[in-house]
């Protein structure tokens, strides 16, 4: 299972589940389903998507039936076809109409991550390029978001604020400038890597004369970055960020920036469409 590390599936499930079925558990399908009723179902995608999140999505029917019998057709980060199957389920009717909605909605949020991911990936094939991910995910599902853009093939950035050292604008305004800025990261012998976002070409001679290790290229135009590249000439990795799209990730990559990070990949990916659809399996 390659699923984010140290990550609680146990206690993420529980969790959802509870958030779902409340105290009083789905009283629909108690009031009317037989207590021995069996579903056989398909989980099946209505459109082309890059799966992420099928063993978590499992756990759920797991969790309610512990003798459900699940068969995996697709694994976390394949690319699959409309109309693929990727999970075939039997066992109590009950548990299963009762963990539907939480599979479902943990897959089709993660595998839309996924998916658009891709997408950016693919538009920058071929170009040397790393795609990244950033911080803007949904709040308290990091490790799962960014564990669908790696699913996706983007590389993730920091996970946290205490695992690279980025100094933004706001720090630059308040340290007055970006040489003074790296000069105090440096100072404070934290082990890390500093990067500084630069928005401006003559921010650049500065920030690595004072010690920048990686240079964060914000909201630059092609022609920009085309300069930003030669003038640093691989002194450091630079990576560019801000507004990018699908429309133009590729003009910024082949500018021959190293990395280029876009939020909208964790922050707006829709869901994809994924349902379940049930047969019954009659008691014998």
């Amino acid at each position: 299972m390659a699923l984010p590390e140290n990550f609680d599936l146990d206690g993420f499930v529980k969790q959802v589940l509870g958030e779902d079925l409340g105290k009083g558990g789905d009283v629909t399908s108690a009031a009317t389903i037989a207590a021995d009723a069996r579903f056989t179902a398909e989980m099946n995608t209505r459109q082309p998507i890059v799966v992420a999140g099928i063993d978590i999505a499992a756990a759920f029917f797991r969790a309610l039936d512990p003798k459900v019998e699940i068969e995996a057709r697709a694994a976390d980060g394949d690319q699959v076809a409309a109309g693929a199957v990727l999970l075939r389920l039997s066992g109590s009717a009950r548990a299963m109409l009762s963990a539907e909605r939480s599979a479902l909605n943990t897959l089709q949020h993660l595998s839309g991550i996924a998916t658009l991911t891709r997408q950016y990936v693919d538009a920058i094939e071929g170009t040397g390029t790393v795609l990244l991910d950033t911080r803007k995910t949904i709040p308290g599902l990091r490790a799962l978001d960014k564990f669908a853009a790696r699913m996706g093939g983007a590389q993730n950035h920091r996970m946290r604020l205490d695992d690279g050292v980025l100094i933004k604008d706001n720090h630059l305004a308040v340290c007055g400038g970006v040489a003074e800025a790296v000069r105090r990261a440096k100072a404070a012998n934290t082990g890390l890597q500093v990067q500084v976002e630069v928005d401006r070409i003559d921010q650049i001679e500065p920030a690595l004369a004072a010690g920048a290790d990686r240079l964060l290229l914000d909201n630059m135009d092609p022609a920009q970055l085309r300069e930003a590249v030669r003038v640093v000439a691989g002194r450091v990795p630079l990576e560019a960020s801000g507004g990018v799209t699908l429309q133009t990730i590729r003009s910024l990559a082949e500018t021959g920036v190293n990395f280029i990070s876009v939020g909208r990949i964790t922050q707006s990916a829709p869901a994809v469409d994924i349902a379940l659809d049930y047969g019954i399996q009659r008691q014998q």
